[in-house]
């Protein structure tokens, strides 16, 4: 089949038009690469190439005028609208700037339409009045504002639109009035030109007086593309355009309408498919891609059409290997590339004034891929040594001084770029930022030459920022980092990275609008969903609805014909057809598919297969791991033999062998990161060493109140001390942290008072130790080499004459916690019986060494549970009895021997995997 260009050519061929001397005026820039493509294809001899400009390109040279970009165009705007605004009722930019986008759209239409400017406004202003939300008989300042700035908005439009012309530059809209204007001028100076209109739809009013005014005075030919099914059908909307251009055009009154095809009707295969997730869809695509490939399909006659511009980057991710020839001819946003991220965290981490960073800000910034490599050396990465170093001295807020003298002075400078203070001038953001990607520039082309992409976004990031320092100098509207941070961010969403490739082979991918006047064999159209194509019921504008239908400026239902035609316009030529939806909701769009493919079904004039699909979710089995003691771990555990082993490592291997075999085999600490607020471990080591150094010079010593009371004055300044010991440089003076400090104060005063009324009840207490070493050498039958155990024990002393071995524990413990019933379970249940398998250590090493004799008691004190006391280790005869033995003897001790030492011989026993266990989540 004939593509549409290559036929509108040959019919100019056939009227023995000469293609060197036609104007051709089409839809997009891109169509012209196809059109010169297929008259190489049907010339028989060297010619020049012909004019080939885009309806905008065309508009732009005959009013005369050069457009700005949108932000250009904000700022002339609010320079207008200073003019003609009375100081203490003008807007700051930032706030201007929100709004005036929409306004600037409302011109634009207003002009492309060729509306009479001040009925609108006229209009609107009057309903402004009618329609101000006050109730009051008297208007306050507020409402006087808002209704004089709607009086004024005439004054903005002419002094905006006054101040364009003069320097010969424009908006969209203002371009086309001006084009119609002097249209007559141009047909006079231009009356030997020939113009070719080809697939053009829906037309704004400026484009029609235009092509009109050359069609009527044979300077134009006009093609349309468009199947007889959708201009016959009174109510159809992908004929909507035409059928209006058809019937109102005085040129057709006397001229043919010509160009109605009927290839929607001959026999296609369609495919509407439901996919999960956009991602989901890009996956799916690629998998199409693979099967038309094997069918060994051209891929130059396929394109993927997307409906969602976000689906580019899975899809390029999905596209198979082996398909090595791509055009993709939609732009990828600058908000998607990784710089984006990069300046984001650099704004957010400037817009307050404060003078230090926080350190996950900080360290974001330097681990981001752009900027970790700046920090490269030829022995370390210093990026690597100053998040080290945040991390270990656990600082949560850090200044750039202190940065610089942890950093070699080599560093310094670009410390200062990325760190160095903005003072809330947008001058000097831009200039760091722009310094930065002079410096990512330097590195890249010193480490990754040939990386053409990376160097590609720095260079149109670099346009931006000189952009944005350009309109800052020469306007001075922004006035804060906050400001320019919106404006940033209105341009980046504007702003594409344009892909370049060979559009005549390979695969292509393109957006809707980039598919006009091009045909295919094989279309995949991606988010065919309700509210994505079509848009559906979007109304961005100040205009109302009612407004819009009286001065025929367009509607959502124009806008959403737009879109009809494009959709139905692709498949009209097309043999196969993949239709992909997203059947699941995702936020608000989603879930449901397009009124598009509902129709196609009701029209019935193709078989519609329909039918829904879901990526292959593998079952993962859980499998435990299972690794076995090689040669070198059985050296590893020999050597942790002779250094020893201690209760708290044990029990870990209680709770997972495999938690044992990282942290103790293979040597891998768990990461620490900042502590930002203060842990529970580092509230526990306080509080055991502010006891340590309270109650170890009283070692052998009976306990008085005296002693007690003499510690209540030191307690301030001596948890101050251990918590600046241990949280390092953190800050513990506000905020949670404060809160966790007057909690360790109360602790230490709660025990300290809980002594003091033991004392005051007739009861002695002596300190026999405080925070003892304890190592014992244990020789094991069945295993060659000795084995030794190690602890720390917090306080073993004597109350009322009864040895007590004590554990502190800062957390909450319970009772049955401390009690066993099985001694087979002591050494297999970690969340029942690891406490009572700590204190039994702490009493066998001690008693081992005959540092106390049984009978002996040993438990906890649980700060967080003080008021139960002392919670002794206790023996019951069963799960449900009530007494318990809570005196450990000689028996005792030798019972927990037993199961320590098969423990021990379970750890080291070569024929015994380290096998995973499964725990609670």
């Amino acid at each position: 089949m004939s593509s549409f260009i290559k036929t509108v050519l040959l019919d100019l061929k056939e009227k023995g038009l000469n293609p060197e001397d036609l104007y051709f005026i089409l839809p997009s820039q891109r169509a012209g690469v196809f059109l010169k493509h297929h008259l190489s294809q049907i010339i028989d001899q060297p010619t020049f190439a012909p004019h080939i400009l885009s309806i905008e390109a065309f508009v732009e040279e005959l009013s005369g005028l050069r457009s700005l970009s949108n932000t250009n165009l904000l700022f002339w705007l609010y320079k207008s609208y200073v003019d003609h605004t009375k100081k203490e009722d003008r807007e700051p930019f930032e706030s201007f700037a929100s709004w005036a986008q929409i306004l600037l759209q409302d011109f634009n239409e207003i002009d492309r339409y060729y509306t009479d400017q001040n009925a609108i406004f006229d209009y609107l202003q009057a309903i402004k009045e009618i329609n101000h939300w006050s109730l009051e008989t008297e208007q306050t300042d507020l409402v006087k504002r808002h209704l004089k700035f709607w009086k004024g908005l005439k004054d903005y439009y002419k002094s905006f639109t006054d101040e364009l012309l003069n320097h010969k530059k424009g908006f969209q809209g203002l371009i086309y009035r001006e084009a119609t204007e002097n249209l007559e001028a141009y047909m006079e100076n231009n009356s030997e030109k020939m113009h070719v209109f080809l697939g053009f739809n829906a037309l704004n009013t400026c484009e029609s007086l235009i092509i009109q005014g050359l069609l009527q005075n044979d300077l134009a030919h006009i093609y349309w593309d468009i199947d007889e099914v959708f201009v016959e059908d009174d109510i159809h909307d992908a004929g909507l355009f035409i059928r209006s251009h058809k019937s109102d055009w005085n040129y057709f009154k006397k001229q043919p309408f010509n160009w109605i095809t009927s290839h929607y009707s001959e026999k296609k295969n369609i495919e509407v498919i439901g996919v999960p997730k956009f991602v989901g869809q890009a996956k799916y695509i690629g998998q199409l891609l693979e099967e038309i490939r094997t069918k060994n399909e051209d891929l130059q006659s396929v394109a993927v059409v997307l409906g969602e511009e976000n689906l580019l980057m899975p899809l390029l991710h999905s596209i198979p290997k082996d398909i090595d020839q791509i055009n993709v001819t939609m732009g990828l946003p600058l908000k998607f590339v990784p710089l984006a991220s990069l300046f984001e965290q650099l704004f957010a981490s400037h817009k307050s004034e404060t003078k230090s960073f926080y350190y996950k800000d900080l360290i974001d910034i330097l681990s981001h891929p752009s900027i970790y490599n700046l920090f490269e050396n030829d022995t370390s990465n210093i990026a690597e040594a100053i998040i080290n170093h945040i991390q270990n001295n656990n600082l949560v807020y850090i200044n750039v001084s202190h940065l610089r003298k942890i950093t070699p002075t080599d560093y310094h400078s670009l410390l200062n770029i990325l760190f160095g203070p903005w003072d809330n001038s947008p001058e000097k953001a831009l200039a760091h930022c722009t310094q930065l990607i002079q410096e990512i520039k330097g590195s890249l082309i010193k480490d990754k030459p040939n990386n053409s992409l990376e160097l590609e976004y720095l260079y149109r990031y670099n346009t931006l920022f000189n952009e944005l320092t350009e309109l800052n100098s020469n306007y001075k509207y922004l006035n804060s980092i906050e400001s320019l941070h919106r404006v940033y961010k209105d341009l980046l969403n504007s702003e594409t990275l344009d892909f370049k490739g060979e559009p005549l082979e390979g695969l292509q991918i393109m957006g809707m609008l980039e598919s006009r006047v091009l045909d295919f064999d094989t279309v995949i159209i991606s988010s065919v969903n309700e509210g994505i194509l079509p848009s559906g019921k979007t109304h961005n504008s100040f205009i109302p609805f009612d407004v819009k239908l009286q001065h025929q400026l367009p509607t959502y239902k124009e806008k959403d014909a737009v879109y009809t035609y494009h959709f139905y316009r692709l498949i009209q030529r097309a043999k196969n057809v993949y239709l992909l939806y997203n059947t699941e909701i995702d936020a608000l769009k989603g879930g449901e598919k397009s009124r598009f493919i509902t129709q196609m079904d009701v029209e019935g004039i193709h078989q519609l297969k329909q039918s829904i699909v879901s990526p292959d979710v593998p079952i993962i089995e859980k499998k435990l791991q299972q690794i076995a003691k090689t040669g070198s771990v059985l050296d590893k555990l020999k050597e942790l033999s002779d250094k020893g082993f201690s209760p708290s490592s044990l029990t870990n291997y209680i709770r997972n062998p495999l938690d044992f075999y990282f942290e103790k085999i293979l040597d891998i600490e768990e990461f620490e990161d900042v502590e930002e607020n203060i842990a529970a471990n580092t509230l526990g080591s306080v509080i055991h060493d502010t006891l340590e150094e309270f109650y170890k010079p009283l070692e052998g010593e009976f306990l008085s109140i005296d002693h007690l009371k003499s510690f209540k004055p030191k307690l301030e300044t001596t948890i101050t001390r251990h918590f600046k010991s241990l949280y390092k440089d953190g800050d513990f003076t506000s905020g949670k942290n404060l809160i966790i400090f007057e909690i360790a104060k109360r602790y230490i005063l709660n025990f300290i008072d809980s002594e003091i009324e033991q004392i005051k009840a007739g009861n002695t207490i002596k300190i026999i130790a405080i925070e003892v070493k304890e190592t014992i050498t244990l020789a094991i039958e069945g295993l060659a080499f000795p084995v030794r155990l190690t602890g720390k024990v917090d306080r073993v002393d004597q109350f009322n004459g009864t040895t007590r071995v004590i554990d502190y524990k800062s957390g909450k413990v319970e009772s049955n916690k401390v009690e066993i019933v099985d001694w087979n379970e002591i050494a297999t249940d970690y969340d029942k019986y690891s406490k009572s398998f700590q204190v039994l250590c702490y009493a066998y090493m001690m008693h081992h060494n005959k540092k106390i004799q049984a009978p002996v008691e040993a438990g906890i004190i649980s700060f967080k549970n003080l008021n139960a006391g002392f919670l002794k280790f206790g023996k019951k005869e069963s799960t449900y009895s009530r007494t318990k033995d809570q005196v450990i003897t000689a028996q005792t001790l030798a019972n927990f021997e037993t199961e320590l030492f098969n423990l021990i011989r379970e750890i080291c026993d070569p024929a015994t995997d380290f096998i995973e266990k499964e725990l609670d989540s």
